[in-house]
């Protein structure tokens, strides 16, 4: 029998305790951020999952050369020479504790618990049962999953999947967390299959990011390294990230940079305490001192009101150019590297400031302001993530954002450059391996001129058009490589309707989740190993390769013993699963035996990645090639960096309306909570909270602590979250914000960015109402 699990605070979890939120307090935000807190934390948290043995295993490995990386954010390292005995943070501690804990969910906790008794339970609860042990199956009209061999489940898998009449009818997400081995062999996979649809947790996060930098300047990437923040920086923009709960080893690198004399704007509709003081939790100054303030100017932006504050700032440059010519713009980078700059610099000319200030819902003044501080440095860096990715006009934000950056030649030189920063530790290089529903021509060459198999060339799905597909019937098989998918995405009943709508759904997992009770006419469960594991095959003990936010791809190596003797890595689960399809026609076992074969092969196929083995094994790896930085060429349709005309818009609040952004506690990561506190929000006890403007409190007829009801306002109808705490928060008037995956019920599947397809979840329309009924359960 699984050990029952508790809360960090030492409370047992149950299903039958009240909800949560009658219990929820708040008493505002905080001002600063780490220090003894995230200290304290750390350990009762890493105490409590693993022990003081397994504790010091990992967290003394964690993000060292030959050590293992980080399972959290895709935050870049210092150099070998500069990083610190305990290079983690708080988040990255939690991280590995509910990776590394010593529970487990064996075969008797499923004989226990039937699927119906385990969708009552919240995911919180779920994900503190522990480590999956053994592969499990659901049989059709079954209601407890039962154990399977891994010979029967790879058969049973690999059987349906040959009997598919399209192999078209089969969707193969990947996790952000999937290594760079095994997301290639992942996508040899689909396409030997022959189907592109290989969406991936990035269509849902940075694709808007990818679509906007790949068309202007031709890498969807970012151009920065480490050093460039903490080094050469003169102004650092964070819009639309909170890098204190998202990024926290990030505050690092920022306090150095402000050590050196950089100035920080931070631009985010909530103030947020990783924008404050930073308490160094290992300096002297951290702990017992004042701390570094980091940044040097807040701007309250409306919720979707970036776009507005970009066509400012770049109105403010030209017409100070217009001013004193010569004296604000880098003509000689715009001449020779650039295109469509007069198109641009006329729409900017027309801007009207009042409609500038509605949309952005800050003053002229303030904007100017910003631009004043945009003269000063000599090299800019802007840093941005969700808050940015998720809106309807979210690429035409970030091109916005590149326009402003070229305008002063701030692409392709030190200290400077576009900096979309990764929430989960190997997205981007999931991405470069393949991962991806409309990989281009020459990558699918290179891939056929390895393995000598005719690839598929129709573009696949991504995540939305995947769902779209399960719900309507045109899809058969869904195969999950990590992550919680139900969780993750938006119009959470569609979701899990069309999961069920499926005939088998797969999940290859290291612990049980939300998606898993969503199972197909029948189900598969397959536990692997995780980052913090050994992972021994027949040629010796692997490790693998991840790519971090700043391109930079380093190897990792598990130290703990795996949590069962029945645990799989992914690549050999994978591999396995292409043997039982294929035979071994393209050297599944080959792969699977050493994991250097499949470096070989990456080496061959993938841009960037010549002398792959060696080059992985030199502490800290190696810096990929971003061609825009490197040398300023700029791979865009026209061979040059492009200016673009993106006229402001923001999503429109009728009366009586607010904009929802769906927003992390300090106490998550992604979909998976680890405890039911925000100390930086000043939350503690519960989750089902809203944030709202006190004076949209008043003209509701709302107290600080009413229940509430959210009720979203789309096209195709209503969607109601019922059973919300109403929080007094500083947040911009007409703005609320509340946590996911709590919101995902309010975003319709309808609901995305232009061009990039990408969950708008970061602006629903609202109304909020006094509630009407108690929260239904969680779907984290």
């Amino acid at each position: 029998m699984a050990e029952q699990p508790t809360h960090p605070t030492g409370k047992n979890a149950s299903a039958d305790d009240p909800p949560p939120e009658s219990d929820t307090t708040s008493s505002g935000p905080k001002k600063s951020s780490a220090g003894t807190h995230s200290i304290a934390d750390s350990a009762r948290y890493s105490m409590a999952e693993m022990g003081p043995k397994r504790s010091l295993q990992t967290l003394l490995s964690m993000n060292h050369v030959d050590g293992f990386d980080c399972p959290s954010c895709a935050w870049g390292d210092p150099d070998p020479e500069h990083r610190k005995i305990a290079e983690f943070c708080e988040n990255g501690v939690k991280a590995v504790a509910w990776e590394a804990t010593r529970k487990r969910v064996d075969e008797a906790f499923f004989a226990e618990h039937s699927v119906a008794d385990l969708r009552k339970r919240d995911g919180h609860w779920l994900e503190l049962q522990g480590r999956l042990t053994a592969p499990m199956y659901l049989a059709p009209g079954a209601t407890h999953y039962t154990p399977i061999t891994w010979n029967d489940s790879l058969a049973l898998t690999a059987g349906r999947l040959r009997g598919l009449v399209d192999p078209n009818r089969a969707v193969f997400y990947t996790s952000g967390r999937t290594s760079n081995e095994a997301a290639f062999l992942y996508q040899l996979l689909a396409r030997r299959l022959g189907t592109n649809n290989l969406p991936d947790c990035s269509n849902m996060c940075h694709e808007s990011s990818g679509a906007a930098l790949d068309e202007t300047l031709g890498v969807g990437k970012g151009l920065i390294s480490y050093s460039d923040i903490t080094d050469h920086a003169d102004l650092i923009i964070i819009v639309g990230q909170n890098p204190g709960t998202c990024h926290p080893r990030m505050l690092t690198a920022l306090e150095d940079a402000k050590r050196r004399g950089a100035r920080i704007i931070a631009a985010n509709p909530l103030p947020e305490a990783g924008f404050g003081r930073f308490h160094n939790p290992q300096t002297a100054r951290g702990l017992v001192g004042t701390g570094t303030r980091l940044a040097d100017r807040y701007l309250p932006v409306r919720v979707n009101g970036d776009l507005a504050l970009f066509a400012g700032l770049n109105r403010a440059l030209i017409d100070r150019e217009d001013t004193r010519p010569g004296s604000t713009l880098d003509h000689d980078f715009i001449d020779r590297y650039c295109d469509g700059f007069e198109d641009a610099a006329a729409a900017w000319s027309t801007l009207d400031w009042s409609r500038i200030e509605t949309l952005s819902g800050l003053s002229r003044r303030r904007i100017e302001d910003c631009a004043d501080n945009v003269l000063t440095a000599d090299s800019v860096i802007v840093c941005w993530a969700m808050g940015l990715t998720q809106h309807r006009n979210a690429v035409a934000t970030i091109r916005e954002i590149v326009n402003f950056l070229l305008l002063r030649g701030n692409v392709g030189r030190q200290g400077a450059g576009p900096a979309p920063i990764r929430g989960h530790s190997n997205v981007q290089g999931d991405r470069t391996m393949g991962i991806w529903e409309k990989m281009p021509d020459t990558f699918l060459d290179n891939l056929h001129e390895e393995f000598g198999f005719d690839l598929p060339r129709a573009h696949g799905l991504d995540t939305v058009d995947s769902i779209r597909a399960m719900r309507d019937g045109k899809v058969d098989i869904f195969i999950g490589l990590g992550g919680n998918f139900a969780s993750a995405t938006p119009d959470t009943e569609v979701t899990e309707a069309g999961l069920a709508n499926c005939a088998l759904t797969v999940h290859v997992a290291t612990k049980l989740n939300r998606t898993h009770l969503c199972p197909g006419t029948e189900a598969l469960l397959l536990p692997c190993l995780g980052r913090t594991e050994r992972d021994q095959q027949a040629s010796g003990e692997q490790f693998v390769t991840v790519e971090d936010t700043m391109a930079m791809v380093h190897a990792s190596h598990g130290r703990l013993l795996p949590g069962s003797p029945q645990l799989r890595s992914e690549i050999a689960i994978v591999a396995d699963l292409g043997h039982a399809l294929f035979g071994d026609d393209v050297g599944w076992r080959a792969m699977r035996d050493d994991y250097s074969v499949i470096r070989r092969h990456i080496e061959h196929v993938v841009p960037g990645f010549h002398a792959f083995e060696q080059r992985v094994r030199q502490p800290g790896g190696f810096m990929l090639p971003r061609a825009p930085r490197d040398s300023r060429t700029f791979p865009t349709s026209t061979g040059k960096a492009r200016f673009t005309v993106n006229p402001p818009t923001a999503a429109e609040v009728p009366q009586g309306h607010l904009l929802l952004t769906t927003v992390r506690s300090h106490d998550q990561f992604n979909t998976t909570v680890y405890g039911l506190d925000d100390r930086y929000r000043g939350i503690k006890g519960g989750r089902r909270v809203v944030f709202l403007n006190r004076d949209d409190l008043r003209d509701l007829d709302l107290h600080d602590g009413d229940l509430v009801d959210l009720v979203s306002v789309n096209p195709d109808g209503e969607r109601r979250a019922p059973g919300f705490r109403a929080v007094r928060y500083p947040t911009p008037r007409g703005c609320a914000a509340a946590y996911y995956p709590e919101t995902n019920v309010l975003v319709a599947l309808d609901s995305t960015a232009e061009t990039s397809n990408t969950p708008a979840t970061k602006s629903v329309l609202i109304r909020v109402e006094p509630s009407e009924s108690r929260p239904a359960p969680s779907a984290t």
